[in-house]
């Protein structure tokens, strides 16, 4: 075979696995969305779950200052408060 039909060849074989794949790419991307656009229209909507109790406060450590611990837990209550 002479060298430009292989050079022909190989490259209508190129254009036709790139064509191929850029088919199966686009329709794969039009069948993601609309089954997400299905999904989204036939399965409820799922709350959130509730949140797990929180475990009780540890000990304060030998040392620290009462009226601080009051100080930084009401800041972090505050803190919380506002997230909601």
């Amino acid at each position: 075979m002479p060298e430009q039909d292989l050079i022909s060849q190989g490259l209508e074989l190129m254009i036709l696995g790139m064509g191929v794949v850029f088919v199966f790419l686009t329709m794969l991307v039009f069948v993601t969305g609309t089954m997400s656009k299905l999904v989204n229209k036939l399965a409820p909507e799922v709350e959130a779950p509730a949140p797990a109790p929180r475990r009780p406060a540890a000990a304060p450590a030998a040392g620290v200052d009462p009226q601080l611990l009051k100080v930084l837990s009401a800041a972090v209550k505050e803190h919380r408060a506002n997230q909601k």
